[in-house]
């Protein structure tokens, strides 16, 4: 099932090998090699920078019938962050930067619960971890699509959306970069996902 996408754009490495599949007919894998968590942001007001945050690894279940039998459990590894410029991406990565991988090296999302919405689209009501903090959001999701079988396996998928507070999180620059219009304090993340399971 893929997570859809409506306005922290949560990213996936390609290198990452398939997670074996959980037990359960209700259960989905992520596929992270068909998976990703983006994000974008404005740049001086002028500009907007968007990247891709990281490896997207998890579980999904769904009854296959009511958005409502939805929950998901989503781990990002934030070494992955890419937004296409090796020295910011390693300002971003380090310990002066905004993720601070070695000590946060992952961001989390865990559902509580998910609302029926317009046909086609559900919210998703649950815990996102970001650098350490924990902070409830609302993801608006665009799926789950109908499931296609390959081989012994189906796939289905969902594109999801958020818009998040950088500094509720604890993402913030020096004092310098933060005194002026720099980077927005508005990120937007999108997480697209493929899920797995036997047929």
């Amino acid at each position: 099932m893929t997570i859809p996408r409506t306005t922290l754009a949560l990213a996936a490495a390609a290198t990452l090998a398939l997670p074996a599949l959980a037990q359960g007919p209700n259960t989905w894998n992520i596929d992270p090699n068909h998976s990703s968590a983006g994000f974008s942001v404005r740049h001086m007001m002028v500009s907007t920078v968007r990247g891709t945050l990281g490896p997207v690894k998890g579980t999904i279940e769904y009854d296959g019938k009511s958005v409502e039998s939805v929950k998901v459990d989503v781990t990002i590894d934030v070494n992955g962050i890419n937004t296409g410029n090796e020295s910011r991406d390693k300002d971003l990565r380090s310990a002066d930067g905004l993720f601070e991988v070695a000590k946060y090296p992952t961001i989390t999302f865990k559902s509580k619960r998910a609302v029926a919405g317009a046909a086609g689209t559900f919210k998703l009501v649950g815990d996102l971890a970001i650098h350490g903090v924990t902070k409830e959001v609302t993801l608006d999701v665009e799926g789950p699509s109908a499931p296609v079988k390959q081989g012994p396996m189906l796939r289905a998928g969902a594109s999801a959306t958020t818009t998040v507070n950088r500094k509720d999180f604890g993402l913030s620059y020096n004092r310098m970069v933060e005194a002026a219009p720099v980077v927005s304090d508005e990120v937007k993340i999108t997480i697209d996902v493929e899920a797995i399971r036997k047929g």
